[in-house]
């Protein structure tokens, strides 16, 4: 496919940070980790790859704004556009040597994500997509599962932690879905769930309480590989909700039923 200028930016920048975060992942028991809130927690390599992100993106567009995960926001002197990154999305996973996380970044332009890369940096597997021009893994188009039984499925969320107030819903998701379902993962990097949909390895995903710079990227990339994608709540806009249901045409409607207890 013909990229444009801005993918060519985001795909050098994730893969600059990712390349920064790997070396550091081989001596993760070296990191010098502080205590950011109860179960999360801010490495000095996930400071370090937002830092490189942040140079490469505003010296190539330096009138964007800026919305991060550990910098916070930043208005540019373009109000349409916007740059919304994770510089390490599975930060858990990370320190703790499993390799599962991701480096996403997506590109907002007067409030809609235009385009989007998650950079899988442990297994060099960059998923990437623009409105309207598809998806993509690497050099592979991605399209979504064609699987359309619910028995059939697998799918994926995060599992509250830290005592959060939203664990009594999630339990009860799973106490609908497993029975009808052949089974749920819980990985640990909601840019990667979204991916792993658009790439068919996923045959649905929905979570709560997310980040914009947690499913900014990930969202455009599995709608370019087909996936209906919703909010939670109906009539609301995902990235201000903060939750999202997302899988194939085929299983959507009866996933999103009982997700939603309808």
């Amino acid at each position: 496919m013909a990229l444009s200028a801005n993918l060519n930016v985001m795909m050098k920048a994730a893969r600059k940070a990712g390349r920064a975060l790997a070396k550091d992942f081989r001596e993760v028991e070296n990191l010098q980790v502080s205590m950011k809130g109860a179960g999360d927690f801010v490495s000095r390599a996930d400071i370090q790859a937002e830092q490189i992100i942040k140079s490469e993106l505003m010296n190539a567009r330096p009138t964007y704004g800026w919305l991060a995960e550990e910098g916070g926001e930043e208005p540019g002197t373009d109000p349409t556009r916007r740059w919304i990154v994770d510089p390490l999305d599975g930060t858990t996973n990370y320190l703790h040597g499993l390799a599962h996380w991701a480096v996403s970044i997506a590109l907002e332009h007067k409030g809609q994500v235009v385009a989007g890369v998650v950079y899988d940096a442990s297994k060099d597997e960059l998923f990437f997509a623009e409105k309207g021009e598809g998806a993509w893994m690497n050099e592979s188009r991605l399209r979504v599962s064609g699987r359309d039984k619910l028995i059939e499925s697998i799918f994926a969320t995060g599992l509250p932690f830290g005592g959060r107030s939203d664990l009594p819903h999630t339990l009860q998701d799973l106490a609908r879905l497993l029975p009808a379902t052949a089974g749920v993962r819980r990985f640990g990097a909601a840019s990667l769930d979204l991916a792993y949909v658009a790439a068919g390895r996923y045959d649905g995903f929905w979570e709560r309480r997310l980040q914009p710079w947690d499913m900014a990227a990930g969202l455009l990339i599995a709608k370019e590989a087909g996936a209906l994608v919703e909010p939670m709540t109906e009539g609301r806009e995902i990235l201000d909700e903060g939750a999202v249901i997302c899988a194939n045409n085929a299983i959507f409607g009866k996933f999103a039923k009982i997700i939603r207890n309808q």
